[in-house]
């Protein structure tokens, strides 16, 4: 009891108000754990939670790196599933993860865009607030990281590297390029390490157009599942410039309408293939399956399901009841009207913010350009953001003629775990006998991915995958 008071008493006294900035801040007594509000805009705050590593060794050579992890959806919350079903210290059982991610960094998670999770507006009538694009949630986020970083110097000695996983691909890119104009302006202090793409919705028109011909090759639809499929994308093809149009005009439900009916069309040829791993039925995935029949409408709805599968976590409450209720009362700052929201893509959808059609190839090749390493890893059986989708992205064709190096884990070199090719600053890796959440499936591989790019040596890659081997 006393302990409890004690670290009350240590919460109330660490907030800050820091004048006109509005950033709220606590801690726990130890530092090890920092979070806080800051307010990116008038009227919207986004919620953010560090976490400093245990295992933190100090090299100057080789400073100790920050992940900042993006959540996908759009519209997931990064501080809790990213947290504590994929990353974080902590499993949904509150148990201590031994994959968590802090072995090798220091992590960094938010909730973004504003409305996300803990972040919120101050008046949700007011649709002036909600960001309407990926660059205004980046531009959210590179204010966040001002607050966070430029006065404090020791995490300004940690190069950041922004993982992200889906959609948050898009945020991450979009996010790389407002920092680096921060960054050149003086305006933010921070070292931007890269920026690893896992299973990102970077390139929408490409992962549609390999959905038949990846199912046909697996089997899982035959011919007539391919014609219908096929007669469907010329359709999407024509209306591509259609649905620029129409989103342009705020039509979102027309422009949704053929994408979201190929979905049905592969969905009722293939007996229902899970969008998230195409080995699977939709009702049988581990991680996505659910008996209620509505939830089998579209994919990008289903990412937020997965927030309140009870499969996903290993106790029987759902992630918002944890964050609602035992989280929320740890960190103190929550205000009493804001809960964890079961956030959809229609929610983003329907309040006209954020344009899911969107490609960022072009702002990927600026990234290259401007000389950030650039990780791009897919799941072999991920569907929605299939493999033979993100070969497809224009300007991969010389680079895909290169060869590519099998990659092995925890000394055992009969089993091949991952492809990799790389040429200068741009990296691709194949992920075999995983599906969309890699992180979810195979962690080893992907901390491989993550400690792959130019930051630490090979023989250090191979130890970090051999000391974590599970």
């Amino acid at each position: 009891m006393a302990k409890k008071i004690f670290f009350l008493l240590f919460v109330v006294i660490s907030l800050s108000l820091l004048h006109e900035d509005q950033a709220i801040t606590a801690g726990t007594e130890d530092g090890s754990e920092q979070w806080g509000y800051v307010e990116v805009r008038p009227k919207a705050h986004m919620f953010w939670w560090l976490y400093k590593s245990p295992y933190r060794v100090e090299d100057p050579s080789k400073p100790w790196p920050i992940i900042l992890w993006l959540q996908g959806g759009p519209g997931a919350s990064g501080v809790g599933l990213g947290n504590f079903l994929e990353i974080g210290p902590l499993d949904g059982n509150l148990k201590p993860r031994n994959s968590t991610w802090l072995r090798k960094a220091d992590l960094l998670f938010v909730d973004s865009p504003v409305g996300t999770g803990y972040s919120y507006v101050d008046d949700v009538y007011d649709r002036s607030l909600p960001v309407k694009t990926d660059v205004e949630a980046a531009i959210d986020l590179t204010t966040l990281l001002k607050e966070v970083f430029n006065g404090n110097e020791s995490l300004q000695q940690s190069p950041l590297y922004v993982v992200a996983e889906s959609y948050g691909g898009k945020f991450a890119v979009a996010l790389g390029l407002s920092a680096l104009k921060a960054i050149e302006a003086g305006e933010l202090n921070l070292k931007l390490g890269g920026i690893a793409l896992g299973d990102s919705w970077i390139s929408p028109e490409d992962f549609v157009l390999s959905w038949g011909p990846l199912l046909k090759a697996v089997s899982r639809i035959d011919n007539n599942g391919l014609n219908a499929s096929n007669r469907f994308k010329m359709h999407l093809f024509a209306v591509a410039q259609m649905i620029k149009q129409q989103l342009a005009e705020g039509q979102y439900t027309k422009a949704e309408h053929s994408f979201f009916l190929l979905e049905e069309v592969i969905g009722n040829n293939s007996n229902f293939v899970d969008f998230y791993n195409f080995m699977l039925d939709f009702d049988n995935d581990p991680i996505e399956g659910t008996t209620n029949e509505a939830s089998r409408r579209t994919s990008t709805e289903r990412y937020s399901k997965y927030l309140d599968s009870s499969r996903s976590l290993s106790t029987s409450d759902d992630l918002p009841t944890l964050m609602d209720g035992v989280i929320r009362e740890k960190l103190k700052i929550i205000p009493t009207n804001v809960t964890i929201l079961r956030c959809t893509y229609a929610r983003f959808s329907k309040k006209k913010s954020i344009n899911f059609h969107s490609t960022f190839l072009l702002q990927v090749d600026e990234l290259l350009a401007k000389g950030i390493n650039v990780t791009v890893y897919n799941g072999q059986l991920d569907l929605i953001c299939s493999t033979p989708g993100a070969e497809s992205w224009e300007g991969l064709k010389t680079f895909l003629s290169l060869d590519r190096s099998p990659l092995y884990c925890g000394g055992d070199d009969s089993v091949t775990q991952a492809f990799l090719k790389s040429y200068k600053n741009f990296h691709f890796y194949w992920i075999l006998g995983a599906g969309h959440f890699v992180s979810h499936t195979i962690f080893i591989v992907h901390l491989y991915i993550l400690v792959a790019t130019k930051f630490f040596s090979r023989s250090y890659i191979i130890e970090t995958i051999q000391f974590l081997k599970f």
